[in-house]
């Protein structure tokens, strides 16, 4: 009887193991150019501190690439100002190498920075993070602002439609498979619709239960334009070590969610952007929290179970750069005493 009860402990032992490393088949999304991108993205913004962008150290965040590959991350979602092209690119390239994965296999979107948006300056940039990456082409590059400045971070006033001809000659060069937006307000997306040779195919903006753009999403997706989420819990976390006001992971309209569904709070609010055809980009360096994450696709909410996530919407933004309020391309409300600009010295 014990020996038979030790075996079927092991047994059950094996087969959560196995739940637990198997790899996740994630959906995907049909783009304006008939390419497909994965129904999630890993982010990899580790932050900024006073000496500038947070780096990662002891190559954390490329054995972090390499963990999500295991369980199924096919987005990865970086920026030239996030200095982490490189081991993302570091991470993809060895899993390559071990025959886990093919090049075709994943979904690399990366961001040009304010400081290059001149033309001659795109291709500069392009460059800089295909060396960074040691990869050939990248799927997706945005327009990570409307903004351009110079590289004192003074106003530049380079028009944004002048950077965005650039970005379509980046794709005619095979640098990149697709181009997109990012922090773009309609009537900006409209002018790149209206005077593109090249339309956007996607637009990544801010989207959680306290934003949930639910008009700008509409627009978008009118357009064919997949919207990828970023900063996709809210106040569910704590930001710059502090709390905000807001639904927190022990909300009762949230947990209650869970329960239902034998989920966290967390995996509620990334199914939540699902269901509404958005691209969550969550990040984290935690491997409980990576999987997490990525195990979303096995339900989905109801329509008012949706509608009651919505209703935590007050149309609070943890991205703005109230310092650039003055730009002629500042795509955002502008509000009373904006912070000073942590990019000039």
């Amino acid at each position: 009887m014990r020996s038979n009860m030790c075996r079927i402990s092991i047994l059950l032992l094996l087969a959560c193991y196995g739940a637990m490393s198997a790899v996740v088949d994630v959906p995907k999304y049909k783009m304006l150019d008939g390419r497909e991108m994965p129904a999630i993205g890993l982010g990899t913004y580790l932050g900024f501190d006073k000496g500038g962008a947070v780096t990662s150290k002891d190559k954390q965040l490329r054995n972090v690439v390499t963990e999500a590959i295991d369980v199924g991350y096919r987005h990865f979602d970086t920026a030239a100002i996030y200095n982490t092209e490189s081991e993302v690119g570091e991470a993809i390239r060895m899993k390559i190498e071990e025959g886990v994965i093919k090049r075709e296999d994943v979904f690399l979107t990366t961001k040009l920075w304010n400081t290059h948006h001149k033309r001659e300056e795109v291709i500069i940039a392009m460059k800089e993070t295909l060396n960074k990456t040691g990869l050939d082409y990248v799927d997706l590059f945005l327009m990570h602002w409307p903004i351009g400045v110079n590289a004192d971070y003074t106003h530049s006033d380079t028009d944004f439609m002048e950077t965005w001809h650039a970005m379509e000659d980046m794709v005619k060069l095979g640098f990149t498979k697709s181009i997109g937006l990012s922090n773009f307000n309609k009537m900006q997306i409209q002018r790149v619709l209206n005077e593109g040779t090249i339309k956007p195919v996607a637009l990544q903006i801010e989207v959680h239960p306290q934003i949930i753009q639910e008009e700008l999403i509409a627009f978008a997706k009118a357009e064919g334009i997949v919207v990828m989420g970023y900063s996709p819990f809210g106040s569910l976390v704590m930001r710059f070590g502090m709390e905000f006001p807001g639904p927190k992971m022990d909300d009762p309209v949230l947990t209650s969610l869970a329960q239902k569904y034998g989920k966290t709070p967390a995996q509620i609010v990334l199914r939540w952007l699902v269901d509404r055809n958005v691209v969550p980009i969550p990040k984290t360096v935690n491997p409980k929290r990576l999987r997490e994450n990525i195990n979303i696709f096995d339900f989905k909410l109801e329509e008012d179970e949706i509608e009651k996530i919505n209703q935590f919407d007050s149309n609070t933004r943890y991205t703005l750069p109230s310092f650039w309020q003055t730009h002629p391309y500042y795509p955002f409300e502008q509000i009373p005493n904006p912070i000073p600009d942590p990019f000039r010295s």
